[in-house]
């Protein structure tokens, strides 16, 4: 990540890259990074984001929308592809730490709690948190 640009000379490592692991004070080369470009990094961080962070994750009953952005993100608009609909959730992030309000804005779908069935034509969702 870019907030380790100060010590790449001693990481060894281009500041965009994640390392699958760092050298300990014990090693060495104290501090190096080791098995940069591992494809997989970039996936489990795909993951992280896309159904953690932004909170669109696909269930076998519908898509479940449960957002948790940082506060200085106060607005977010995801386009999500889910068993051949689109879905464009337009998320107002109020307080990221509160209650998580899912409604249909157009699209022939139906919302319980934070899970939206699937849907057979385009869907705009609102989703207020806070």
């Amino acid at each position: 990540p870019a907030y380790l640009e100060d010590i790449s000379e001693i990481h060894r490592l281009e500041p965009y890259v994640y390392a699958q692991m760092v050298a300990g004070k014990t090693a060495r080369r104290h501090g190096e990074a080791k098995n940069s470009w591992l494809t997989g990094t970039a996936a489990w961080n795909f993951v992280a984001l896309s159904q953690w962070i932004c909170g669109i994750r696909a269930e076998h009953e519908g898509l479940r929308v449960e957002p948790r952005l940082p506060s200085h993100v106060k607005n977010a608009t995801i386009t999500r592809v889910y068993r051949g609909c689109k879905y464009v959730i337009e998320v107002e992030n109020k307080k990221p730490e509160g209650d998580i309000v899912v409604s249909v804005v157009s699209g022939d779908v139906t919302v319980d709690g934070t899970l939206v069935s699937p849907g057979k034509a385009d869907v705009v969702l609102k989703v207020v948190v806070g």
